[in-house]
């Protein structure tokens, strides 16, 4: 018998917050011990925001419903459903909804997202 050379992900693994930002990881660290990406669908509610941070790995992100802002090194940049940016590792960047509706997104992360990657300023 073939080892099968495919995997369906039929269960994500819900990753807990306190900020109200649902995270729904598809693959990666938390569901599948893969380090080398993540797979993760999002949805950042209105006025949420996280602090700036300088993580060790490349984050792209599709915006499917919404905006989302990004202030990376010194420039804003905003996004709506459709676009979509590839932020390469260590460059300092903060993650906001600053809007008032609700941002959904995926969010794609080689090496894989991980608190100790992430580098998160206090």
């Amino acid at each position: 018998m073939s080892k099968k050379k495919y995997t369906v992900q039929n269960s994500s693994f819900v990753v807990p917050t306190t900020d109200g930002k649902v995270i729904k990881e598809h693959f990666g660290n938390a569901t599948n011990k893969n380090s080398e990406i993540s797979i993760a669908h999002m949805v950042a509610p209105a006025g949420w925001s996280e602090p700036f941070q300088t993580p060790e790995f490349d984050e792209y992100t599709f915006i499917i419903k919404g905006k989302k802002q990004f202030i990376i090194e010194d420039e804003t940049v905003i996004l709506e459903a459709g676009q979509s940016i590839k932020i390469e590792r260590n460059t300092r960047v903060q993650y906001s909804n600053p809007f008032t509706e609700v941002c959904e997104y995926i969010a794609i992360c080689t090496p894989a997202f991980s608190m100790d990657l992430v580098n998160r300023e206090d």
